[in-house]
Order: structure tokens, then sequence, then C-alpha cells
């Protein structure tokens, strides 16, 4: 079939695209600033892609990229020198390249150079924002003002278990000249790469939880490839320190690495095995100060037994003086109350004998007027029985009859036939009753 129009192929067509892009200087050597993405390593080379976002975070513009094997190696030495940290994803960067088209993987952008110091400032300027962020919250200083333990033994550490940081930390710790005892226990986390965040913050709610077992919380990652440190530049896991109720020690990747950890928690020190060793010098310190206090309190009871033994000395001198000056005056002061008391019972007895003569003569004088009184009333006594004796009332004339030796006062007691027995003055009748004759209540 024959065709009436012109035409080109495909491949022709690339070849013209790529030409135009090569041809066009403003696309050569042009400084781009983006975001690095997807970046990997492979066969020498670093494959990547630059992105671009807009305030809410959508992707507003994006582009394939390679930085080939005959500048990966110098670009990441000098980037790392710049700023401690490998090319990673999620840094923002301004780099040098030029745009080009491949008839079969399309359009690329070849990175030639890149500036770190762009890279540094963008980091400052997140360590700030995240910094003035915490400070405006009240927060920025409540981890780094805790008072660090003095005794650091029980441990919490959030590391990863394979790294080789956490193994110097525990080898160092183990080890150490002095025998400390330490109590480390992991709570393990990733410290590298898009996980970091999360399982960090895992980690600090489980040690939070089981906050009353711990002095401190250690957060080391040791050195070796510094990717994706930008992880400790975290303003959630940032805050999640600054307010943790623990002394928070870091201490993350080499010695020139810092981070907003750094700024915020309770002690930073430069690497894992500089935590160790910050552990086992408080423990040094403290060990110091005990032994110190110990010889003050040696020193300071040896010079108190020494003042209380010359006390005791002085005492043991001065006794024997002083119980005698001390018998002496009790002595005096016996024989005075002895003159008082005898003075005071003198006059005392004085009195006392004048008044029992008095009360002498009055129970006298009471006395005989009471047994003249009660002679009286006898006398009065025995001449009223003497008046109304049986025997007198018989002289008048007057007998007493009795009935079953029971005296009569009454008719009715006696019965017809009975013997009555009448005793007079002079003697007794016996008679037997005939007749009984009551007194009627007429005759009165």
């Amino acid at each position: 079939m024959e065709l009436n129009k012109e035409y080109q192929t495909l491949s022709q067509y690339a070849r013209v695209i790529g030409n135009t892009i090569r041809m066009n200087p403003a696309l050569q050597s042009a400084w781009v600033l983006a975001e690095l993405s997807d970046v990997h390593f492979k066969g020498g080379h670093c494959y990547l892609e630059l992105i671009e976002k807009d305030d809410s975070g959508g992707l507003r513009a994006k582009m394939r990229a390679n930085i080939w094997r005959s500048v990966v190696e110098p670009l990441r030495r000098k980037f790392l020198a710049a700023t401690g940290r490998d090319i990673a994803s999620g840094m923002k960067v301004l780099i040098c390249g030029s745009a080009t088209h491949h008839e079969i993987y399309g359009l690329s952008f070849n990175v030639s150079d890149i500036d770190p110091s762009y890279t540094l400032g963008d980091m400052e300027r997140q360590r700030r924002e995240i910094m003035e962020r915490l400070r405006r919250e009240g927060v920025l200083d409540m981890n780094r003002r805790m008072t660090p333990p003095a005794t650091p033994r029980r441990v919490a550490v959030i590391s990863a278990s394979g790294a080789a940081g956490y193994g110097d930390f525990i080898n160092q710790l183990s080890s150490n000249p002095q025998g400390y005892v330490i109590y480390p226990f992991l709570f393990e986390a990733v410290m590298q790469g898009e996980r970091t965040v999360p399982t960090v913050m895992d980690a600090l709610e489980w040690v939070e939880r089981t906050a009353g077992m711990w002095d401190c919380v250690v957060i080391i990652r040791g050195g070796g490839a510094t990717t994706d440190l930008n992880s400790f530049d975290n303003y959630d896991l940032a805050r999640r320190v600054a307010t943790f109720p623990l002394p928070v020690v870091v201490g993350i990747g080499h010695e020139r690495d810092r981070t907003v950890l750094d700024e915020i928690a309770c002690v930073r020190c430069k690497t894992p095995t500089a935590v160790a060793a910050w552990i086992l010098g408080q423990l040094d310190s403290s060990y110091a100060k005990a032994n110190d206090a110990c010889a003050k309190i040696a020193r300071y009871v040896s010079e108190a037994l020494k003042g209380e033994k010359l006390r005791l000395a002085q005492t043991e001198v001065s006794i024997p003086a002083i119980v005698a000056t001390r018998t002496m005056r009790a002595k005096m002061a016996l024989q005075q109350y002895n003159s008082r008391m005898a003075t005071a019972l003198s006059g005392k007895t004085a009195g006392l004998d004048a008044r029992l003569k008095v009360l002498a003569g009055r129970v006298g004088s009471a006395a005989a007027a009471v047994m003249n009184n009660a002679r009286s009333n006898l006398d009065r006594l025995a001449a009223m029985q003497r008046l109304l004796s049986p025997e007198n009332t018989m002289r008048r004339g007057y007998s007493i009859t009795r009935v079953n030796g029971h005296a009569v006062t009454d008719a009715s007691q006696v019965k017809e036939g009975e013997v009555i027995e009448t005793t007079l003055l002079s003697g007794n009748l016996f008679s037997t009753v005939n007749v009984i004759q009551k007194k009627s209540e007429d005759n009165g």
C-alpha cells in the first residue's frame, strides 16, 4: 500500500525530539530544584525520580532521572561530606543536569552535579520550623530540663537488634571494668527508612506503659550508612520525645550528625558507644560521691569519737568533785529542811496540845452531862416499872386469870367446864367454869 502523505518512523520522530532537547541550551546543564523519590542504586548507577509537590502535598511535576556510574560516587562522597547523609528519597536537592530523550526509555534527566548547601539549608530550615513549633507549644525544653538519673542501671533501649551500634553499646556496658550491674532491655525499632518514625513511636509507647521500671530511655542508631537520618527530624517524633515522662538519652549516627532529637533530649551523646560511656560515667560519679560520703562520714565519726572520748575523760575527772559538791549541798539542804521541819512541828504541836486540853475538858463535861441525864432516865424508868408491876397492881386488889397458861382478858377465851387459874398477891386459886356471862354492849 502506497502512502501519499509524508511521514517519519517513530524512532526518527524520537530522535528529532532528542536532538531538539539536546540542542536547546536551556535544557542542558540546568540547575533544577526538586525532591528525590524512589532512589535506588543498581549496577553502579543511581536511578531515581524528581518530583515537585504543591502546598497541599499533591503532585505537581514528575520526571525520571539518572546518575551514571562515572559521576555517582564522586557526587555521593561530596554530598555525604557536606551533609553527613547519603543521597536518599525525601530530600530536597538542587541538582545540575541535562534533559535527554531516548528512543525507547523516553524523557529523563541525567544528573551531573549537586549543590549540598541547598539541602543543608532545607534540612536546617525544617529543623528550625520543628523547633519553633515545639517552642510555641511550650514543650521544647520539657525533656531537656529533666534531671538525668544519677545511677542509670535500668535502661530501656530503642534500637535495631542487629545494628552494630546496638551491639557496641551492649558490649561496652557488659564489659565495664568496674563491674557495674546494668539492666538494658531492648524495645526494637527500625532505625532507617520510612518505618523509622512509626516503629520508634511504638517503642516509646511500650516504654511509657512500663515507665516505673526504667531510670531512662536510650535511643541509639549506630554508624555506617547515614541514609534516612532525616527520620529523626520529624515533628511527631520530636514532640513525643520532648514530652516523654522519662529522661531521654540519644546517640544517633556519627559524631558530626545532629538531629532535632539531639536538641530536645535530656542528654545528647555523639554515638551509641558514647551513650554507654555516659551511663558508666554517671555510675562512676555516683560511686565516687558515695565513696566520698563514706570517707566524710568515717572522718566525722572519728572526730566525733575523739571529741566524745575527751569529754568522757573530762567528765570522769570532774565526777568526784561534782558528786562531793552536790552531796555537801544536799546535806546542807537536808539540815535546813530538818531545822525548818522541827520548828514547824514544834509550833504546830504546841497549838495541838492546847486544843487537845480544851477538847478534853469539853469531852469530860459532855460525858458527865450525858451520864447524869442517862441516870435520871433510868431512875424514872425504874419508878415506872415498880408502879406498873403485877405485884403492885395485885396489892391494889387485882388478880390474873389464866387458862392453859395464857392470861384471860375476854370471856370468849374460856369454855364451860374448863379449869382456870387465878393468881392473887398471896397465892393461886384453881376453879371450874360453870357459867359464862358475857358483858353486853348495852351494859357498857
